[in-house]
């Protein structure tokens, strides 16, 4: 199903930069674009407008970011007002929304359950990878996320809680959902920064 008027990932893209200075920032919502869009393939969807949510979902965090946790005020409320008014569909939109406990926005969409799936693992993934001597998420599986996921000094700013509820309202497997998000993340790994560093001789 394609919607007519969706924006330009060219547009998004842009604008997302133009909120956003923080290359690793950046590079999140690359990493949850790429597991969106995978994700969207696997179950038939648009490919697009899943990667819109992916690639958007945090692009107001840096200016906005929401200590008080406000439903109404900041991330991502205020970049949903943004994007509303750039004419994104309303099922981005609550996406969006829905990714952050605290809106109170229902994920009853498979596109809002995927959002908030990928998002926190997204960030463990890529923790994992820059620990390992290549700093390549080649060299990742789900078997080593799930052994840094224990030990609770590890990317502490990742909710493993988070991750495993987003796999259980998913109704998939968490490891089989953690080796999917390594995999669409390997496919995209040199935009991600992840393609590791070449063997030194």
């Amino acid at each position: 199903m394609n919607y007519t008027g969706l924006p330009t990932r060219d547009s998004a893209l842009a604008l997302m930069q133009e909120y956003t200075a923080s290359e690793s920032l950046r590079k999140h919502m690359l990493s949850v674009e790429a597991a969106m869009r995978a994700y969207a393939s696997r179950l038939g969807e648009d490919a697009e407008r899943w990667g819109l949510a992916g690639l958007m979902h945090d692009f107001d965090y840096e200016r906005f970011p929401n200590d008080a946790r406000s439903a109404t005020e900041e991330h991502p409320a205020h970049g949903v007002g943004v994007l509303r008014e750039k004419d994104y569909p309303d099922d981005v939109l609550e996406a969006i929304l829905g990714h952050a406990h605290y809106t109170g926005a229902p994920r009853d969409t498979p596109m809002a359950r995927a959002l908030f799936a990928v998002d926190e693992l997204t960030g463990l993934i890529t923790a994992t990878a820059l620990v390992k001597p290549s700093r390549s998420v080649h060299d990742v599986d789900a078997r080593s996320v799930r052994k840094k996921m224990k030990d609770k000094a590890f990317a502490r700013g990742v909710s493993r809680e988070d991750v495993v509820l987003g796999a259980e309202e998913m109704g998939i497997d968490l490891d089989e959902h953690i080796q999917f998000v390594i995999a669409a993340m390997q496919s995209a790994a040199e935009s991600l920064g992840l393609q590791g560093t070449p063997a030194s001789n």
